[in-house]
């Protein structure tokens, strides 16, 4: 009885720290993104805009299109926390209702570049061969071109629109995903269990659906997270040249448009200095969480 009861008391004190030490993937990707201060600075800021622009019409007191000749570029005040542009409209209601156009640009723009960028990846990794090199020569080719240029060339022949904008941004941006998705289908589908399934009869959609696609996901989140922080900037730079967002309608770079001359930069800041803080922090908050993310999922991040 003596030995037997010292030898309980040592297997439960040597399972008490495994238990205890033992956490799931989850949690050690959250913990390293915690750890990202920046990043969850970034998330906080990010997320207190979202729920500004989705109430901007509780919160705003003015109509972002209501006009008032009496009110012309008057400086910030009471009644206009941000003072009024040069038709006598809200500057503060432009810059929150526009924030759902931008940023709803945004969004779209990167899920139809991850989507596309998915797909084809996929479909390059999987396979290899003639369909890889088919799919990775599409890329180059979209890659080769400077896509600004191209976009503001498509917005003159088919006219500027949300819905062009959308596309364009979005199928200019996909070889940057498709390419991780690639590299990362053609590591996995070697692995052993890929292989047993394959051999199984398995179908290649079962596959990229089952095994490839959760394997990539991580390159995925990070890929599609930065790919929101260059849409909303290239969404901005558009609509500023005159070729995205059109007013009425607000959008952060269409209000920049109005900041084209000196006088305005010089003596009325409060035309450009809001929207233009507005597409910074949300590029910049964007880019930190996709630095987190990145962090987080990364394997080789496992041991810290």
């Amino acid at each position: 009885m003596s030995t037997v009861a010292p030898l309980a008391s040592d297997v439960a004190t040597t399972a008490a720290p495994v238990r205890g030490g033992h956490r799931s993937p989850g949690r050690m990707a959250l913990r390293r993104f915690l750890r990202h201060r920046a990043a969850v600075v970034s998330l906080v800021v990010l997320a207190l805009i979202i729920i500004a622009v989705l109430f901007a019409d509780v919160i705003a007191q003015h109509q972002p299109d209501a006009t008032d000749l009496s009110a012309i570029r008057t400086k910030p005040s009471a009644e206009h926390w941000l003072g009024t542009d040069g038709t006598g409209r809200d500057v503060f209601a432009r810059l929150l209702h526009a924030g759902r156009v931008s940023l709803g640009v945004g969004l779209a723009s990167a899920a139809l570049a991850v989507v596309l960028g998915v797909v084809l990846g996929s479909l390059a990794g999987m396979f290899g061969g003639w369909v890889d090199g088919l799919i990775m020569r599409l890329a180059d080719i979209f890659l080769s071109f400077p896509s600004l240029v191209v976009m503001i060339v498509l917005a003159g022949i088919l006219g500027p629109s949300v819905v062009t904008m959308i596309i364009a941004i979005g199928v200019f941006q996909w070889p940057i995903c498709g390419r991780l998705v690639r590299g990362s289908a053609l590591s996995v589908r070697e692995h052993e269990y890929i292989l047993a399934s394959r051999a199984t009869g398995a179908h290649p959609w079962w596959v990229i659906t089952r095994h490839i696609l959760p394997a990539v996901l991580p390159p995925v989140v990070v890929a599609g997270t930065l790919s929101v922080a260059g849409s909303i900037g290239l969404e901005a730079t558009l609509s500023f040249l005159g070729l995205g967002i059109q007013p009425p309608t607000a959008s952060w770079g269409n209000m920049l448009n109005e900041a084209q001359s000196l006088t305005v930069i010089r003596n009325q800041p409060w035309l450009w200095l809001p929207p233009g803080l507005a597409v910074a922090v949300t590029v910049l908050g964007v880019n930190f969480i996709g630095d987190g993310l990145r962090d987080a999922l990364d394997p080789k991040q496992g041991g810290r």
